[in-house]
């Protein structure tokens, strides 16, 4: 099948990669199994048997009218540890690299057809400035919504240059994850990235 470069000529890429039907089931897996991996998972917090103090009985059990008490530590106590404390753990989700990849072709090939994806042969700029890379984007009439630019080796001028926009991404072809991709509204990949995510994918 044949994908249309901007200002260029037509560019011949695999219907095994960029033609399959979407898979919302698992391109919802791969999001989620991505976030996850992503979470820290160092909480930690202290149980009963670990906050100071607490060794003896606050006030006698019989007499002094108040509700019997053995310790300050509980959990309905000001300065208590609590009841079901949290422990640090892996979040992780383990997803086989066949699905990961069928994920990821299926996302590419749902641009390719929502016409979110455009394809450059080629995206620089002279200098690491914010306004040089919104121009060029707005020269390929990449202009509004949440955009994602992605090449095939990095570039430190448009790294620099797209990293003070809120709604502007920028990945290299090697670093790409679903969650850019799907949340992206236009992604536009240059040629030589787009040869080397359909060389991975295929």
């Amino acid at each position: 099948m044949d994908i249309q470069v901007k200002n260029g000529s037509a560019l011949n890429v695999s219907e095994q990669v960029f033609g399959r039907e979407y898979n919302e089931a698992l391109v919802h897996q791969a999001v989620v199994a991505y976030l996850a991996g992503g979470r820290a998972g160092t909480k930690r917090q202290l149980s009963r048997a670990e906050v100071s103090g607490g060794n003896t009985k606050p006030w006698r059990q019989k007499g002094t009218g108040r509700a019997r008490a053995g310790t300050t530590r509980g959990p309905i106590w000001r300065t208590g540890g609590v009841t079901f404390a949290a422990r640090p753990r892996d979040f992780s989700q383990k997803m086989n690299r066949k699905a990961y990849r069928a994920a990821m072709r299926s996302i590419f090939s749902e641009l390719l057809r929502q016409d979110r994806l455009v394809v450059v042969e080629s995206l620089t700029v002279d200098a690491p400035k914010t306004k040089q890379v919104i121009k060029a984007l707005n020269d390929l009439g990449v202009e509004k919504g949440k955009r994602l630019i992605v090449t095939e080796a990095m570039d430190e001028a448009l790294l620099l240059g797209s990293r003070n926009v809120i709604e502007l991404g920028y990945r290299t072809a090697g670093t790409l994850d679903p969650v850019s991709l799907v949340d992206a509204d236009k992604v536009v990949i240059t040629q030589g990235a787009l040869k080397m995510v359909e060389e991975w994918l295929s």
